[in-house]
């Protein structure tokens, strides 16, 4: 069985979780302190689990990988019993690759906002933060904006695929780092039909719409 080393509020770890749940994959969690307790930098969790001090991580039956993006790559290639996550073609892996950046970059300034603002990391640039979060905001806007005016709904590809569900958590909760999404309606748009894909399980600050 996977076990997930997890904190309910990163969003790293949702995109994780959120493929499992797609996936219809058997796991177990194991909850890490990551604030206030800091669990994810202690001695053991260093030694034993990520020498970074990173979430998320997963071990799989012995096999333990850190990085929710190289997470994501494995799950879909293993378990996908058809390739749509993760799409068997090369453009688009190359181009779902390169979505990763910029979720790696959300991570970095949006995220990190979100430290500053919700779990009191003061020590942040948070104009800086916010600067880059807009930055990389204002890219995913545009080429979505770009993709409708061809009649597409995703980042690549014709439907949803693992450059989404990288890119879309620190999207969505980028308000909880005072980032405001007012002059990005493609992205807001983005954001409404993602949490409306079939099966959507959301998180604490994105939450799964009403079925009824």
């Amino acid at each position: 069985m996977i076990t997930l080393y997890d904190y309910a509020l990163s969003g790293n770890c949702f995109k994780v979780r959120q493929l499992l749940a797609w996936l219809g994959l058997e796991w177990r969690s194991v909850p890490v302190d990551f604030h206030p307790g800091r669990a994810h930098k202690s001695s053991a969790f260093l030694a034993r689990v990520n020498p970074l001090g990173q979430l998320p991580v997963i071990d799989d039956d012995g096999f333990v990988l850190r990085d929710a993006q190289a997470i994501l790559v494995y799950l879909a290639s293993r378990y996908e019993s058809e390739p749509r996550w993760y799409p068997d073609d090369a453009r688009l892996r190359g181009e779902i690759a390169m979505w990763f950046a910029t979720a790696d970059e959300l991570t970095r300034t949006a995220s990190a906002a979100r430290l500053h603002d919700v779990f009191g990391y003061s020590h942040l640039d948070i104009e800086a933060c916010r600067r880059g979060a807009h930055a990389a905001l204002r890219l995913l806007d545009d080429h979505l904006a770009e993709r409708a005016g061809g009649g597409d709904a995703w980042l690549a590809g014709p439907h949803a695929t693992l450059a989404d569900l990288a890119c879309f958590p620190y999207a969505a909760l980028a308000g909880e780092g005072g980032i405001a999404l007012d002059e990005y309606p493609a992205l807001r748009d983005w954001i409404w039909r993602f949490r409306h894909l079939p099966g959507f399980i959301g998180m604490s600050g994105i939450f799964a719409p009403d079925p009824a």
